[in-house]
């Protein structure tokens, strides 16, 4: 992948999804799950249009698909990872061409300084907001004092190694999530829990075991973010 589509699958990956669809459809909390365990799990665009297409071709010849439009990518979950085991060879040479495009800096330095500035300012509201938890705020205070490093390197004349700093942002996302798990509430987790569960109930018999652990993984620590009001801190998330 270049380096935009690197930092924007996501949004690529939602795009072709409602051209497909035919109509546009907000995106659920499995849904971004799911996107966060290819993305996690290295799955490249290419595979996962693939096993899009191929999904929408079979539930056509469903009975399922008379009529009604095809509604989640859980759909999509087993031909997104057979496309991306059938390029699984090309996916690694065109990774070692790649890397000098990636290196390249696919965000304006304005773009990047807003976003961190953005993420300064939920953070330090989260900090205000849970002062009672001491392992949760420092993991928070932590990243603070990272994203204002980053910052002023951002000043830096030199070129911005956009991969370095993605390691650097998830490294911190990583922590964050680790004092989420620690911190939340039994009552809060069971009630996540529960809320997946449901989610996940149509398509859980349709997914292999490592599959389904990296999306429910996923799908917890969005939700999560979500109930304590703190931001990522990828730049898969600045778009």
């Amino acid at each position: 992948m270049d380096g935009w589509n690197y930092f924007n699958y996501f949004t690529e990956i939602e795009e072709y999804f409602w051209k497909k669809r035919g109509s546009h459809l907000l995106v659920s909390p499995l849904d971004w799950a799911i996107m966060e365990a290819w993305q996690q799990a290295g799955v490249p665009l290419e595979a996962v249009f693939r096993g899009i297409d191929r999904s929408f071709e079979s539930y056509r010849r469903s009975s399922r698909g008379a009529g009604k439009p095809l509604k989640s990518l859980a759909y999509c979950t087993d031909a997104v990872l057979e496309a991306a085991q059938e390029s699984q060879e090309a996916a690694a040479g065109k990774a070692e061409r790649g890397k000098g495009r990636r290196n390249a800096e696919p965000f304006a330095r304005d773009e990047l300084k807003g976003y961190f500035s953005r993420n300064l300012e939920l953070l330090s509201t989260a900090i205000d907001a849970h002062s009672g938890k001491c392992g949760l705020v420092g993991a928070l205070e932590e990243s603070v004092s990272a994203l204002q490093i980053c910052s002023v390197l951002l000043e830096s004349p030199s070129s911005i190694d956009a991969e370095d700093l993605e390691r650097r942002l998830t490294v911190l996302d990583e922590r964050i999530h680790a004092g989420l798990l620690l911190h939340a509430s039994q009552e809060t987790m069971l009630r996540l829990r529960r809320e997946m569960d449901s989610a996940l109930l149509a398509y859980r018999r349709k997914m292999k075991a490592e599959q389904l652990a990296l999306i429910e993984k996923q799908y917890l620590q969005k939700r999560l973010l979500e109930e304590f009001r703190i931001p990522r801190l990828s730049l898969f998330y600045l778009s």
